[in-house]
């Protein structure tokens, strides 16, 4: 498991698809993709899709994700995405009462209860106090960010490129 923490935004594409039996549906898909304007978002999410649509497709809706930080697995069946809702603990110290502040998280894994192991791993290893309040599965179906971008072998920093 890994958590990044980027700029994420949650995009819906539309598409023409066709189906087993022949015939052409429009579908709508869920994708995530991490970026730093609205602008950058649509161009990512274009340049991703393009590779596996063939034909048109439309950019229907981008909207800036409330995630603090993604949860990737690095098990291969880990295909589904998940939104959990963990409230961290603390105690307010003047009056000594309990508070609850709410952070939400999308996590990678095949099961609700592969969810929430993911979760237990990464904040396992912090200090935080937390519950998990919801876990919710999601229509997303893939999350690219930053280092997703294919780079060509011989891509150089411009400054050490030959004259």
């Amino acid at each position: 498991m890994k958590a990044i923490s980027e700029n994420w935004f949650e995009t819906k594409i539309a598409y023409d698809k066709t189906m087993e039996d022949g015939l052409q549906k429009q579908v709508k898909e869920n994708y995530v993709v991490s970026a730093l304007s609205f602008t950058e978002a649509e161009l990512r999410i274009t340049e991703e899709m393009s590779s596996y649509i063939s034909g048109e497709f439309e950019v229907k809706d981008i909207k800036k994700a409330t995630y603090r930080e993604i949860f990737f697995s690095d098990n291969e069946n880990d295909d589904r995405w998940y939104k959990a809702k963990l409230q961290f603990i603390t105690i307010d110290e003047k009056t000594e009462k309990e508070k609850r502040q709410n952070v939400y998280y999308l996590v990678q894994a095949s099961t609700l209860l592969g969810a929430v192991r993911n979760i237990d791993s990464v904040m396992g290893g912090t200090m935080i106090d937390y519950v998990i309040a919801s876990v919710n599965e999601t229509t997303i179906l893939d999350v690219y960010h930053q280092y997703d971008s294919k780079k060509k072998e011989n891509d150089k920093p411009e400054f050490e490129q030959a004259d």
